[in-house]
């Protein structure tokens, strides 16, 4: 059963190899999706050749508006219909709060929360016209903990400021049939980091999560498809954990 058939999902932050957005677009291709890919990094291009069927690839930087809403239109004018959004771009530092840079600050927050709100508020008039739509925000168990693995403050912050973002948009969209939710992803198994969390350092992490392991991007890819899919069509507003039990409430 394909529970994607004929969509169109913007999936951002979908460049690397082992992301959890490519991750995502490969789940929702396999299900019948089609794809459009965004991030900044122009290696999107080559990623949609990976996918099962005819998709597309965007270079945007998801902090600015403009090109939010510019790659919107693009998405638009090739597929002519957005159904879903998963905003999966994200950039992590493990910076102490004193040797934080405004800077830096800005390009945590920007791209982790600014970027959200932009691609909501970039698909929000098509979905709003054609009165349904599904907009996932990955989130992280560090902004429910604060942190504690390699994010600290400002990436707890933004990642915190995802689920009140989320919230506040199923709150408001929900009259119109769009549902908005978030995902919590714990440790996962891939290079996120950019090399900091060692193979020793993940076996040390994974001690102390009740399933004994990591997650896979691929497990979040699954939780996002239900989200995405009509298995959820009464869930809106809610923050889904992918944790192997990390943070149990």
């Amino acid at each position: 059963m394909k529970l994607l058939s004929n969509k169109v999902a913007v999936i951002t932050g979908s460049a690397a190899p082992l992301s959890i957005g490519l991750a995502t677009a490969r789940v929702f291709a396999e299900h019948g999706a089609r794809i459009a890919l965004v991030d900044i990094d122009d290696e999107i291009q080559a990623r949609q050749d990976t996918l099962v069927g005819a998709h597309s690839a965007y270079v945007a930087d998801v902090s600015d508006h403009a090109q939010c809403e510019q790659t919107t239109a693009k998405i638009i004018d090739a597929f002519g219909r957005i159904d879903v959004l998963v905003n999966s771009a994200g950039v992590v530092k493990g910076t102490p709060l004193l040797d934080i840079s405004q800077q830096e600050y800005d390009q945590i927050l920007d791209v982790n929360l600014r970027g959200s709100f932009n691609m909501a508020q970039a698909v929000l008039p098509h979905m709003r016209a054609r009165g349904v739509g599904s907009i996932i925000c990955m989130s992280s168990i560090a902004g429910q903990s604060g942190g504690g693995v390699f994010g600290s403050s400002h990436y707890a912050a933004a990642k915190s400021g995802i689920f009140g973002l989320s919230k506040a948009l199923a709150r408001e969209l929900a009259p119109e049939g769009i549902r908005v939710n978030a995902v919590a992803p714990g440790p996962i198994d891939n290079n996120f980091t950019k090399g900091r969390m060692t193979r020793e350092i993940k076996n040390e992490i994974a001690k102390k999560i009740p399933m004994g392991r990591l997650g896979e991007p691929i497990e979040v890819a699954n939780a996002c498809l239900f989200l995405a899919s009509n298995l959820s069509s009464y869930v809106t507003g809610i923050v889904l954990d992918v944790n192997g039990g990390l943070l149990i409430h």
